[in-house]
């Protein structure tokens, strides 16, 4: 990997509209080191969010080099691209994305269990209890909180062992209090687990508590500046 854990040269993605093509990522090209926490920041629309979908594999880049642990993602099927997830990337969104008929338990459990554990739910119930939900192993969703459902889905993401936590505005729907302590979990665990995390954020006191601010406008990388990690 030459030291970098993600390379990305001159990614574009260009999707269709009725008013013409849309150029949403201009010609990205970041390299981020395996356990450094990169931050990305920039208005509404500055292609914050494809961005991650794009080192996620979940959305195929127009043209440009995408590659990501060692694996160039452009070239895999979507088979493939769903394989290279479950190795190697956890994922947290702003809405949570728990599934409602499952317990806690079963939503951290579940996607070990088709990666091929056999200590899955051993091990989904460790990592609840690492994020303080060990007392909240058999309710669902909705018997949670907001705070309680996005450590569900901390806990979900870096339950394998992921390299790589990407991490999408996972305050946005949490109110502050809430928000700073599932921030303070999320940069403990990847410091513990020496995970590269890539964290999107409107918050840039947040940003700068990572290695790198990456700053993003329009499509494309506008200045990139060092954080400030505690």
């Amino acid at each position: 990997m030459s030291g970098h854990i993600i390379q990305l040269k001159d990614v574009k993605l260009s999707l269709p509209s009725h008013a013409g093509q849309v150029n949403i990522l201009r010609g990205i090209s970041l390299d981020v080191q395996p356990g450094e926490a990169a931050g990305l920041v920039g208005p509404s629309g500055s292609g914050k969010s494809t961005l991650l979908m794009v080192l996620a594999g979940l959305e195929r880049p127009s043209s440009g080099s995408i590659k990501v642990a060692g694996e160039e993602l452009t070239g895999l099927s979507e088979d493939g691209l769903a394989r290279f997830r479950r190795q190697h990337i956890g994922i947290v969104f702003q809405s949570f994305h728990l599934v409602p008929t499952m317990t806690a338990l079963e939503n951290v459990a579940i996607p070990l269990e088709f990666a091929g554990r056999k200590d899955a739910f051993e091990r989904a119930e460790d990592e609840l209890q690492q994020v303080g939900l060990g007392h909240r192993l058999d309710h669902y969703p909705g018997q949670l909180s907001g705070g309680e459902q996005q450590r569900v889905a901390l806990a979900r993401a870096v339950a394998g062992d992921p390299e790589i936590l990407l991490a999408d505005e996972p305050t946005g729907n949490l109110d502050q209090t809430t928000g700073d302590s599932i921030i303070s979990l999320m940069f403990d665990l990847h410091a513990r687990k020496n995970t590269t995390l890539v964290l999107i954020t409107h918050d840039e006191a947040l940003a700068e508590r990572c290695h790198r601010v990456v700053r993003l406008r329009d499509g494309l990388i506008e200045s990139i500046s060092e954080g400030m990690p505690a």
